[in-house]
Parts: structure tokens; sequence; C-alpha cells
């Protein structure tokens, strides 16, 4: 494997490292020290391309440490907005949901897509059949819900993602995890009525929970902002190598 992914969300962070397409083990780190964590895998390894797409802007000095642990750097944040406009993408979008929509062109290519993200944030992004981007919504992802109805009431417990979902609540925690977790099925099934020719695919730390609850097909792919990332890498390789 000679490239490495970094993916630096809003709570946590994905990497792995990757052969063009081909993905390797896939880590995942929670906490404040994310520049020695990623210092920590490139110590057997040199990348020869490390990609960093991060929700935060990366520093000057933290692009310097990283530039130095590998062959190549392409850091991907608010203030790199080059990979969005050459790939068609508003620069609003955040580079997470732009690598997951470059995916999804690459797997489903000639078919339009409607792309979910279940994080903590909640992201819905619609393609064309080629591949341009048509927009998309944000909204609060499932577990930020169930902390924002603990946290914005004065006596409703904090609730855990149930396995099994009742359609109607008989008890407090019941009626909070039927409306959290219902509420974002029935906003699935209307996004996904918006496009009924598109695929969609689901992504993100919640994809499979919530893919095996819809009545529609669903494509699960929890990797799916990686596999954009080596897409990513693996056209900047060949371009440094021009």
């Amino acid at each position: 494997m000679s490239n490495l992914l970094v993916e630096i969300g809003n709570t946590a962070l994905k990497a792995a490292w990757s052969d063009r397409m081909t993905l390797g083990k896939t880590f995942r780190y929670q906490g404040e020290k994310y520049m020695d964590f990623i210092l920590s895998l490139t110590r057997r390894e040199k990348p020869a391309v490390m990609v960093v797409s991060s929700v935060y802007p990366i520093s000057g000095q933290d692009a310097a440490t990283l530039r130095e642990a590998c062959g190549s750097l392409l850091v991907l944040d608010s203030n790199n907005k080059e990979w969005l406009i050459a790939s068609g993408l508003p620069s609003y979008l955040s580079y997470d949901r732009a690598a997951a929509i470059l995916a999804c062109r690459y797997l489903f290519k000639g078919r339009g897509c409607t792309v979910v993200d279940f994080g903590t944030i909640l992201s819905i992004d619609y393609t064309g059949p080629e591949g341009q981007y048509i927009g998309g919504n944000v909204s609060l992802g499932c577990r930020t819900r169930f902390k924002a109805v603990n946290r914005y009431s004065r006596s409703l417990p904090l609730v855990n993602m149930p396995e099994n979902i009742q359609t109607v609540g008989l008890s407090e925690t019941d009626s909070i995890a039927a409306g959290v977790v219902s509420g974002i099925i029935f906003e699935m099934e209307g996004y996904l009525a918006l496009h009924p020719e598109n695929i969609a695919v689901f992504t993100g730390g919640d994809a499979n929970y919530f893919a095996k609850r819809m009545k529609s097909s669903i494509f699960a792919i929890c990797n799916l902002v990686l596999m954009g990332l080596a897409l990513i890498a693996d056209e900047y390789a060949q371009k440094t190598d021009k």
C-alpha cells in the first residue's frame, strides 16, 4: 500500500492505506492528538502520497510536519478549494461530501446517485447520470439528535440507538427512540422519492443501521469517503509524476 488517506471529521479521524482503489486496514482515532496518531501510521512505511481531508483548517505548521512524513502531501480543507472546482463541485461543499460524490461517480458511472452520509451531521447529495452535482441538504445526524433532545429539554433522558424500533413509543425512552429514528427514516423515504431513478448510496457510521430499515434497495458503503480520497490520491500521484 503506497498512499495514506486521512479523513478528519467532526468527532473522529479515519485513515487507511491504499494502492490505487484498493483500501487496506481502516484505522479510527477519537481524541485531540490527531497529529501524533497520523505520524504513528507513517513510522513503518513512508507514504508516496498522503491526502488529508479535514473539516478543520490544517495549520501551516502541521502541514509542514506531515509533509516531512511522506513523499507528497495534499491537504483538502476550507483553505484549499482547487480540487472541488476542478471536479465540477461547488466550493461550499466539505471534502468528505465531495469525496463520497467522486467515489459514486467512479462506482456507478452513467447513473445518478443519492448519497447520504450518516455521521455527526447528516448530509444528502444528488448527482445526475453524467456525474453532475444537482444539490444537497444538511441536517443533524442521528446521535446528534438524541443528544439535542437531552440537552435542550429539562427532563428527557439521553437515549442510545435501539436495535428494535416501535412505530409509536409506549414509554418515555421508546418515544424518543421512535421519534428520532423513525423521523430520519421518513426523511430518507422523502429524499429518495425526489429522484427515484437514482441509485441510493448510504455511508458513514450509521449507514448499515438505516440501510436495513429502508424499503428501497440501498448500497451501504461505509468507507465511501476513503474510496473517494483514494481516487484523489491516485490522480495526484499521476500529476506529480509528470
